[in-house]
Parts: structure tokens; C-alpha cells; sequence
């Protein structure tokens, strides 16, 4: 499941970008004295006692407002506040109720989302002298916390995560793969879904950034269920000029978390371009799976060699994603497309198998006999033993004595060793390190 999504919701110069870096726990949002700051949505990623979500900062929403710049500002206030799983309603204990605030609450009550009323600058453990006023908003017991001084930020992360689900039946999803089609603008991801679910059940155009949002699609082949999402096109940020663009970055981040296989579309006649490598390393980090799709293939000038080309070209430039296989597909002539379920089905499996673990330790002690771990000063790295702890991405600890003599090409060589034993074809491998003595990773 992807991360809850969080947004903070107020008028401006309430001191939500401050809220936000006290609970990022570093300085993201810029914080000034002057209202309307804060003009695009920053998101970040905050835990709280095991609990992990998205939270999403927001420039002041001026609701009555027709002026360019308040205007956007509350186009995509409006956007935080539609995918949001929980809205923070961050109001003034200084200043006291305004009508902007009562405008505001009329706003969040029409989208029925749990809505936590905040009020803010409380900087002593003294009431607001305002605080009986803001229950005229109709929103229920407000939660009272100094951003500058942390004081009552614990009660209110206590409250936010209280309304996330629970996994009560996870096993329900186990035979579901899930999809997420990713890929920068304009490369074909709408056009893939399409064809794959047999109907036009997203809209295609020429016209790059046309989905807007993270399109789920439940469907059923081969006995095998899956769930596709088609994802609004990740651009450079220096490209987002729209506010709703802006936007689907964070739902397709969402997506990617969620998915099981992520098939990233690379145009054919292009080749790898920068933010093909950025859309591949948020599969990558997020140890899902990965199909890379060549697509317009039927539209690049071929010779006996263009395959060959282009797959030493991709191998290059996605050093990072080795494991991922590549196909050559044109969703327009249909070139290929049987073969994508297959694929992702097969690698989805890769993704969640799981080794025994003597037959991993004879594989890696024979690894280790065929070439030296590395040495520093007289001293070699020695693997007392290895372990698989999780899948879904299949992650190996290693017990050493001394994780200082780790070195990436070693690593990389059992990896390759443990990819030549068991597959784990179109998934990423994970390590972390155990010494001996008991220390951490």
C-alpha cells in the first residue's frame, strides 16, 4: 500500500511552512514574514511510531480571492486537499478567527476527509484566548501547538495517524499484481493501457501531460488478477510550470510506492534521457520490480544492429537497473505487446521469491572461495553468514566482522553470483550488514 497522504490546509502567513519543517525535521519550505510565501506544494516523507506518510505543504488558500497568484495557489491547495487521506487545518491563535478561516472550513467540510483543526502559535502552555472561538467552525475539538517551540506536536502526530487504515487482511492482495505504467510525458503510457485492457479506458492525447491524476484499473487474464495504474507523466522540475503537473508528481511518487512492477516507457527514437534515469531511480529506490519498454519502435531507422545499440545504451545510462529486461514494442502497431504480461508476471514472482537458506550459504561460500572478500591493512572482510529477510525487494543480511571493509564491487559480484543461482530476474537485490559484535546496519 502506498503512504497516507497528509495535507496542511490554511490561509496565508499562519505558519504552516514552519509546521512543516518541524515535522520534516529539517528546513525544506521557505519561511518568511510575508504572507503567500509558499506558492507551489512541497511534500516530504515524516514517520511517527512505525507509521509512515507523505506530508504535503501548500501556499495560503484564499478562497474568495480572483487574483493570479492567490488564485493558483488555491487551484492547487484544492488538489492537496482532493488526494488527500488527512487535512491539517492550521489556524492563528495569535490573530484569532477570520472570514477567510470560516471560508476555508466551508471548503474542507464539502470534501468529508478527517479534518484535524490546528491552532497554531500557542507558544506558551496559557490558552489562546481565541480558543473557544474556533469551535464556531464546526470542526470539533482543536489541538493547540507551537511550531517554533514543538510544544503539543506529539498529541497531534498521535491524532494524524490515528486515522490511517490497518492492514487487517493483507493476505487479501496476495495474488493481485499491481502495475504502475510510468514514464515522462507523451511516451505512450496511456495508449499501453488501452491496448492491454482492450477499451478506451483513459484518455489519449498528443498533447503531453494529459492524465492528470493515477488511473486504477482491476482486470483479469490467465488466471492471473491485476490492478493497472496509469500515471501522469513525470517531468523535470524545472518543466512543472502548472500547478496540476505539480501535482501528479506526487501521485505518480504514490503510485510507484504502491505498485508491484513498475513498467517504465522510454521513446524509442529518443533514447535515455535524463529523466528517464529519475523516473527508473524512483522504481529502483523503492525496490519494485522493473520492465523497461521500448516504445514507437516501428518509427527508429533499423539495421541488424539497432537492437544492440540501444540495449548497450540503456545498460549504460540505467547502470542502476542491470536486473530490468527490456522489450522492443509499438503500442500503435501492436509490435510486441503480447509478451508484457508474460514478463511482468514473471518478474513479479522474481520480486517476492525467496531463497533457503543453507543452499544461499553454499553459493556464497563458494563465491568467496572463487574470489577473496577484500582487505585493508591486513585485515579481510569474512561472511559468517548470510540470511534473506524479506521480499518484494529480496533483501539478504549479511553477517560480517567489520562492515568498514564492505566495498560496492565486492558487493556487486555476489550479487551477480546470487543472480546466476537463483534468478531474481527484473527485481533489485538489497544487502544491509550485521557485525559479529551485533552492530547495526
Amino acid at each position: 500500500m502506498s503512504k497516507p497522504i497528509v495535507a496542511v490546509i490554511g490561509r496565508p502567513n499562519v505558519g504552516k511552512s514552519t509546521f512543516f519543517n518541524r515535522l520534516a525535521g529539517r528546513r525544506i519550505s521557505i519561511v518568511e514574514d510575508t504572507p503567500g510565501v509558499t506558492r507551489d506544494r512541497i511534500y516530504t516523507e515524516v514517520e511517527w511510531l512505525n507509521h509512515q506518510f507523505s506530508l504535503i505543504d501548500t501556499g495560503g488558500l484564499e478562497p474568495s480571492t480572483s487574483e493570479l497568484i492567490p488564485a493558483k495557489m488555491k487551484q492547487q491547495a484544492e488538489l492537496a486537499i482532493d488526494t488527500a487521506d488527512v487535512i491539517i487545518f492550521l489556524v492563528d491563535g495569535r490573530v484569532g478567527l477570520t472570514a477567510q478561516d470560516r471560508e476555508i472550513a466551508d471548503l474542507l467540510r464539502k470534501n468529508h476527509k478527517p479534518i484535524i483543526l490546528v491552532i497554531n502559535k500557542v507558544d506558551t502552555h496559557i490558552q489562546s484566548e481565541y480558543f473557544y472561538d474556533f469551535y464556531e467552525l464546526g470542526l470539533g475539538d482543536p489541538i493547540e501547538i507551537s511550531s517554533e517551540m514543538a510544544y503539543g506536536i506529539g498529541d497531534l502526530l498521535d491524532q494524524i495517524v490515528s486515522y490511517f487504515p490497518h492492514n487487517a487482511n493483507p493476505e487479501e492482495e496476495q495474488d493481485l499484481i499491481k502495475v504502475a505504467v510510468i514514464g515522462k510525458p507523451n511516451v505512450g503510457k496511456s495508449s499501453l493501457v488501452n491496448h492491454i485492457l482492450g477499451e478506451d479506458r483513459v484518455i489519449v492525447s498528443d498533447i503531453a501531460g494529459t492524465t492528470r491524476d493515477a488511473i486504477d484499473t482491476p482486470f483479469s487474464t490467465d488466471g492471473q488478477n491485476y490492478l493497472l495504474i496509469d500515471t501522469a507523466g513525470l517531468r523535470r522540475k524545472s518543466k512543472i510550470h502548472d500547478d496540476v503537473e505539480h501535482y501528479s508528481v506526487i501521485r505518480a511518487i504514490a503510485a510507484i510506492e504502491r505498485a508491484d512492477v513498475c513498467v517504465l516507457m522510454i521513446d524509442g527514437r529518443e533514447g535515455v534521457t535524463e529523466q528517464d534515469k529519475k523516473v527508473a531511480g524512483l522504481s529502483h529506490e523503492n525496490g519494485k520490480a522493473m520492465l523497461i519498454l521500448v516504445n514507437k519502435w516501428d518509427l527508429v531507422e533499423k539495421d541488424n544492429k539497432t537492437v544492440n545499440i540501444m540495449t548497450k545504451d540503456i545498460r549504460r545510462e540505467l547502470g542502476f537497473c542491470q536486473y530490468a529486461p527490456i522489450l522492443f514494442v509499438s503500442v500503435e502497431t501492436g509490435q510486441r505487446l503480447n509478451r508484457i504480461l508474460p514478463v511482468i508476471q514473471h518478474i513479479a514472482n522474481q520480486n517476492a521469491l525467496r531463497v533457503q537458506t543453507g543452499v544461499l550459504n553454499e553459493v556464497v561460500a563458494e563465491a568467496t572461495l572463487m574470489k577473496q572478500p577484500p582487505s585493508d591493512k591486513g585485515k579481510r572482510l569474512k561472511i559468517y553468514y548470510v540470511t534473506q529477510v524479506s521480499v518484494k525487494p529480496p533483501t539478504f543480511i549479511l553477517f560480517i566482522n567489520d562492515k568498514e571493509l564492505t566495498h560496492f564491487s565486492y558487493l556487486r559480484y555476489l550479487e551477480n553470483r546470487i543472480r546466476e543461482s537463483f534468478g531474481f530476474e527484473g527485481t533489485p537485490i538489497r544487502f544491509m550488514y550485521r557485525e559479529k559484535s551485533g552492530g547495526s546496519d
